[in-house]
């Protein structure tokens, strides 16, 4: 019961923050959806950082990694939300900005996680 508490309560924590910085830092009347990228690449990167370097430096027990990556990263990003503002930027005629947006999504996602990754190595040689 522990680990589906943990990742509830994480998982909220996530959202809210989601909530916030779409809030807190970007307009949601402008036509490039920067609040999901943002949430997305930091997600990517957070990910990669908390499960492979803290969870093992700090030996934290499976359920807690699982309360970090699926609660509390996997509500803070949003997949599906990049899918919408895709195919509603396809729709309203903007091709060309929409296959940026996938493809920095996708790639910058993967760099982000490599620099999490990268960090923690970093952190372990020192």
């Amino acid at each position: 019961m522990i680990p589906y508490l943990l990742v509830g309560l994480a998982g909220s924590l996530g959202a809210m923050l989601r909530y916030w910085v779409g809030y807190a830092f970007f307009d949601d009347s402008g036509l490039f959806p920067y609040a999901t990228l943002t949430v997305n690449l930091t997600g990517s990167f957070v990910l990669a950082f908390f499960t492979t370097g803290l969870v093992k430096k700090f030996s934290l027990p499976g359920h807690v990694k699982t309360a970090i990556g699926t609660g509390f990263v996997g509500s803070f990003t949003t997949f599906s939300t990049l899918s919408v503002e895709t195919v509603t930027l396809f729709e309203n005629g903007h091709i060309l900005l929409g296959a940026v947006y996938v493809i920095v999504s996708i790639l910058g996602g993967l760099a982000m996680s490599r620099i999490g990754f990268r960090v923690q190595i970093g952190e372990a040689a020192r």
